[in-house]
């Protein structure tokens, strides 16, 4: 196994952890607040039906960016460990990515601009170089002679 890799699941179980807090926080919004958006939800616990505001809404809201960015890092990354990439800039570009997307969640929870910009670009671009790694081990790096 590459050692790459286990930067990646270690990359992979930090991302895993932060997005269940990150849930359970919606859920300790939603009960603070007395209700769930869906009516099913709200009978089931036996409060009202309401849509998510404060904590809840926060954490809803995050669910849903780190749903439009994780997935295609874990795929990047991975392909990046597949494809062969240095030991060194996997700890980097993961660490960063990793690192600045629980900083994102943490700005988002408690409303904090610029930091929560500033650690989404950062994210973002960890993850662009990471592509461009990628990129470049596949289809440009010269592959060493056999022999």
């Amino acid at each position: 196994m590459p050692p790459t890799f286990k930067i990646w699941v270690v990359s992979l179980i930090v991302l895993f952890l932060k997005m269940h807090v990150n849930s359970a926080l919606q859920k300790r919004g939603r009960l603070a607040a007395g209700g769930y958006p869906r009516p099913e939800d709200a009978a089931m616990f036996g409060i009202a039906q309401k849509e998510d505001t404060g904590l809840a809404w926060r954490a809803g809201r995050c669910w849903q960016n780190d749903l439009e960015n994780i997935p295609l890092f874990l795929f990047i990354s991975l392909a990046y460990v597949l494809a062969g990439g240095p030991e060194l800039w996997a700890i980097v570009l993961f660490g960063v990515f990793t690192a600045a997307r629980v900083a994102h969640t943490a700005c988002y929870l408690v409303s904090l601009q610029p930091w929560r910009l500033i650690c989404y670009a950062t994210a973002h671009f960890a993850q662009l170089a990471t592509l461009g790694f990628v990129i470049h081990r596949v289809f440009f790096a010269t592959a060493p002679s056999p022999g």
